[in-house]
């Protein structure tokens, strides 16, 4: 069992409450997964300047990037830091560290703790931006650590949290590592977001990649997928994974239970859906 909240802003007005919604939505699914948990975010100018690549990594601290990378900025958000430059230039620096997450306008953020602790680390509520992601993690099938936490985003801009458990990840994980793909952690989640970013990077789109998954993947899950300008849901062919989608004129929003929609502006408004099981829902900026 894990927490999953999303939110997509259709209002610029909205925008410099991104953080500060988000984290009121991940609060509301502490109970749901209490060991650890983690934040994409979309379009926040102190972590993710416009035009400059953005790489989020564990393993390392500012002062250490700082001093191997002379005069590249970074921030320090728990066990995550977030450095302005290029994924390659920090594998070459840091070759230990792990990084978890690059783009243009993009950042990740994620730790072990109490979800509402981590949120505050994060400086969640002072963030600003366009979309958000969060998750709070119950873990099943790997260890609790930084790298096991969600989101896992393995490609440019490209995020996938998780509700429930892949039954064939590790012939998937074989047959991708074949390919070529590497992977971090043995978290059944990060296979589905491997096996997705494989799909994208071979020209499909992103509701291709994710009937592709729906089709080859067999378990339980609920995910909530976001690329530089997409939005997307889908579930399980059961569909025994609680999901509710919340939309109006100004967001779309995605949570595992009411209660994190309920702290939304405009909620009385929305319209409520539970998502088809393997309907692929999408959103665009």
């Amino acid at each position: 069992m894990c927490g999953i909240v999303g939110l997509h802003l259709r209002e610029p007005s909205l925008e410099p409450r991104l953080g500060e919604l988000l984290a009121a939505m991940l609060g509301q699914v502490v109970e749901r997964g209490p060991d650890s948990a983690g934040v994409a975010v979309y379009g926040d100018p102190r972590l993710c300047p416009s035009g400059r690549t953005v790489v989020s990594v564990l393993g390392t601290s500012k002062a250490e990037v700082e001093a191997v990378l002379p005069g590249v900025r970074a921030y320090d958000a728990d066990a995550t830091t977030v450095v302005h430059t290029d994924a390659a230039s920090v594998a070459a620096a840091l070759p230990d560290a792990t990084v978890i997450g690059s783009g243009e306008g993009f950042a990740v953020l994620k730790g072990t703790g109490n979800p509402v602790e981590l949120a505050e680390s994060f400086g969640l509520a002072s963030v600003t931006g366009w979309q958000g992601v969060g998750h709070t993690r119950m873990a099943t099938e790997s260890a609790v650590t930084p790298e096991g936490a969600h989101p896992f985003s393995v490609g440019p801009g490209q995020c996938l949290v998780h509700n429930g458990s892949f039954a064939n990840h590790a012939t998937i994980r074989r047959e991708l590592r074949a390919r070529g793909v590497g992977f971090d952690s043995e978290n059944d989640s990060e296979v589905g977001a491997r096996f997705v970013a494989h799909q994208l990077a071979q020209g499909a789109d992103l509701e291709k990649a994710l009937r592709l998954l729906c089709e080859r993947f067999d378990g339980f899950y609920t995910l909530l997928v976001c690329t530089s300008d997409s939005f997307a849901v889908v579930r399980d062919a059961i569909a025994c994974k609680p999901a509710l989608v919340a939309e109006t004129d100004a967001w779309v929003a995605m949570a595992s239970e009411y209660r994190a929609l309920d702290v939304l502006p405009g909620i009385e408004n929305a319209r409520i859906f539970e998502p088809e099981p393997e309907e692929v829902y999408v959103w665009r900026r």
